[in-house]
């Protein structure tokens, strides 16, 4: 699964919210993964346009979903980042924790907006990482958007609640150069 990029709920929901999941398939053909976790996530009934968007991109195939299996390499990091830490870590979200034990166990590349949670694990595991911020720049970087419209989508994707670094696209490129 080499060059897989495994998502946690937060970075495939900014692009889910907004409807710019293409921008994804564009970028990363075939090589987008849900963890179970994450799928379960998104299939909250309280957002059942997410859930329905969510099931209909699998059955698609444009991306996978990929289950943490009892006594695997992935579900012993899983469960030490996700249901009983080491004395004195903290505990994160299902979500991450599978992200970042998949990552890891795969060669992957982690894609997750949560910094605070994940960063002490992107060194550790020396993991491969994009945010939201990120792709938005590669899909800037290989014409798929100019800065405006990475502007729109980024402004949207705050409207539709999405925590993001900076308030617009444009000031993020401020911050990478």
């Amino acid at each position: 699964m080499t060059n897989k990029l495994f998502f946690d709920t937060d970075c495939i929901s900014s692009f889910l919210w907004v409807n710019k999941e293409n921008i994804l398939f564009k970028l990363y053909p075939g090589r987008i993964v849900l963890p179970q976790e994450v799928f379960v996530e998104l299939s909250n009934p309280s957002i059942p346009h997410i859930k329905r968007r969510v099931n209909e991109l699998c059955l698609n195939r444009d991306i996978t979903t990929k289950e943490i299996l009892i006594g695997t390499d992935e579900y012993i990091l899983f469960y030490e980042l996700a249901i009983l830490p080491p004395k004195g870590e903290r505990k994160i979200g299902k979500g991450e924790a599978a992200a970042i034990a998949l990552a890891e166990v795969y060669g992957g590349i982690l894609a997750s907006n949560n910094l605070k949670d994940v960063s002490k694990y992107i060194e550790k595991y020396d993991l491969d990482h994009v945010d939201t911020g990120g792709i938005l720049v590669s899909a800037l970087n290989t014409g798929y958007i100019d800065e405006n419209t990475g502007n729109q989508i980024w402004s949207n994707m705050i409207s539709k609640r999405r925590i993001l670094p900076t308030n617009s696209f444009s000031d993020y490129l401020k911050t990478i150069k």
